[in-house]
């Protein structure tokens, strides 16, 4: 099935160079205005004192970052969405709080600018939310793209890879939407990887610590960047393997160091803001989330059995026992391919088994899952919407059923290869596992709310979608073995793969393995 955007690309390839020129500049403008779109509609908090939600935080941490000094920052009325992520989210906060504060002082005034919902700022709030997004995220996208599809035959696959990663409903639905700053962590990771699959090693390093210290959730994503790269010095050979080693540890406490010393005046603001970045008192999870610990929650209540600390050691324990072996395939078999799978096994790990586990985290497994958006088409979209469909009850809360509606089916009309089935198990297993969320859809608005079990239809929704990450994570290592045993052989080319994967394509970038998983429409046409 011949989509959109690939009939678009395509009229642009065959109008030649000037044509081509407009490529990324459209996709750039018509998601701008989908996440412009979603923007207009409600935000978490909205109208719900006296706490309201993120939007309040962000707005908050701006307030307290602009007229306090650094020394207060991790410190100041912790009761009231006090300061809990690294230092780049702390000096990003500086950074607009100080334009709000210069275009109007009442939006940051501290204290008496709680709960402010001037729709001015909240204008001037969405916009900086786009701001970053496009100057952190699509960078990402635009430099993976260049190494994923470097071959000048794969000029259409690539324009549509970076129309869909822009498109990608998870990361707008919960920036420009529920209201938070994503797009920055996954970026600078995004930019990371592609870094890395380049050789520039020191580099990617830089921008992984940047990540980290944007926000600490990036360290779902630790394990296999750190086994990758110690495969890779491995490689190199005793003498340069070890400098190259010496030269990443290096570069990895200069980066931390600038970062903390541009935030923490002091040794004891440092520890205050460890405090803040790893809470463990919160507990094992949070609110609703589609993870073991919360599915497991409904029939054994490890909250009452336990206290915290072996909470969180038991958290620990199952964590590293899901991702270490992932860790030690791609150290193993540090190729391309193994790598951005290990990122997929390791990230989505963490959101199952790990502490303190949001609804939002989601979107780390998301950002690898959609680098093989088109190489594994099925499994890739398939994920996408069981994300969505697992955050609804927060989108719920926050008021954007109309937008998690328009952004799912944006989602699938769009994509060129979501349905493009390989095998009659293939289309089962998704049309079992789309009528059964359309039904949990069905059944929670036509039933009534239970009295006695109010949070019922956010049991089933987190059952469901935690059965389907439990199995994506297992699709998932099995493509991360079949990559690190068949090495620059695609795992989409394993007997098992193909009951997900698409078509064959006919080109394929030196940076990508040769893979069966590509719609034949989009490899038809070659560039002039």
């Amino acid at each position: 099935m011949l989509s959109l955007p690939v009939g678009w690309f395509r009229a642009l390839l065959v109008s030649g160079a000037d044509g081509r020129r407009m490529a990324l500049p459209g996709s750039i403008l018509a998601t701008l205005l989908i996440k412009w779109a979603v923007s207009l509609h409600s935000h978490s908090g909205l109208n719900t004192p006296p706490m309201f939600g993120d939007f309040e935080a962000q707005r908050h941490w701006m307030e307290l970052t602009t007229h306090l000094p650094r020394s207060e920052w991790y410190r100041y009325d912790l009761g009231y969405w006090g300061l809990d992520y690294p230092p780049l989210t702390a000096l990003h906060s500086w950074l607009f709080g100080n334009i709000a504060h210069m275009i109007d002082p009442s939006w940051v005034a501290l204290n008496s600018s709680r709960g402010n919902e001037d729709p001015n700022l909240k204008q001037f709030m969405r916009l900086t939310a786009l701001i970053t997004d496009m100057l952190a995220f699509l960078p990402g996208v635009v430099l993976f793209s260049k190494l994923w599809f470097s071959s000048p035959t794969s000029w259409i696959e690539k324009q549509t890879w970076i129309f869909l990663m822009l498109l990608c409903p998870t990361l707008i639905v919960i920036d420009h939407g529920h209201f938070q700053y994503n797009s920055a962590m996954l970026g600078f990771a995004l930019l990371a990887f592609a870094l890395f699959l380049d050789k520039r090693y020191i580099f990617g390093s830089i921008f992984f610590c940047l990540s980290l210290n944007f926000k600490q959730m990036a360290l779902f994503y630790a394990i296999p960047v750190f086994f990758y790269l110690l495969g890779q010095c491995v490689q190199m050979g005793a003498v340069r393997g070890l400098t190259m080693l010496l030269k990443l540890g290096l570069t990895v406490v200069i980066t931390f160091a600038a970062c903390i010393a541009a935030v923490t005046p002091s040794i004891d603001d440092t520890f205050q803001m460890l405090v803040r970045v790893f809470p463990v008192n919160r507990g094992l999870y949070e609110d609703k989330v589609a993870n073991f610990w919360c599915a497991i929650n409904v029939v054994i209540k490890l909250r009452e059995m336990f206290d915290v600390p072996d909470l969180v050691k038991l958290s620990m324990a199952c964590t590293l026992l899901a991702v270490i072996p992932a860790g030690l395939l791609v150290f193993r078999y540090p190729n391309r391919r193994t790598f951005l799978y290990s990122l997929v096994v390791g990230s989505l790990g963490f959101f199952l088994f790990s502490f303190q586990v949001h609804e939002k985290s989601i979107l780390l497994p998301a950002l690898p899952v959609m680098i093989f958006v088109l190489d594994d088409p099925v499994a890739a979209s398939w994920f996408i919407n069981v994300a969505m469909f697992s955050m609804f009850p927060l989108l719920k809360k926050d008021g954007l059923v109309l937008v998690y509606i328009a952004l799912v089916c944006l989602w699938n009309l769009l994509n060129p290869a979501m349905f493009n089935y390989r095998t009659d198990f293939a289309k089962i297993c998704t049309f079992g596992s789309v009528s059964l969320m359309v039904g949990w859809h069905i059944v929670e608005i036509t039933s009534p709310p239970s009295k006695r079990y109010p949070d019922l239809d956010a049991v089933f929704n987190i059952l469901i979608s935690t059965a389907h990450f439990g199995i994506f994570f297992l699709y998932f290592y099995y493509q991360l073995w079949v990559s690190s045993t068949k090495g620059a052989l695609s795992s989409a080319s394993s007997s098992t793969a193909v009951l997900f994967v698409a078509s064959p394509t006919s080109s394929v970038s030196p940076l990508r393995s040769p893979t069966k998983s590509f719609p034949k429409s989009l490899s038809k046409t070659k560039t002039e």
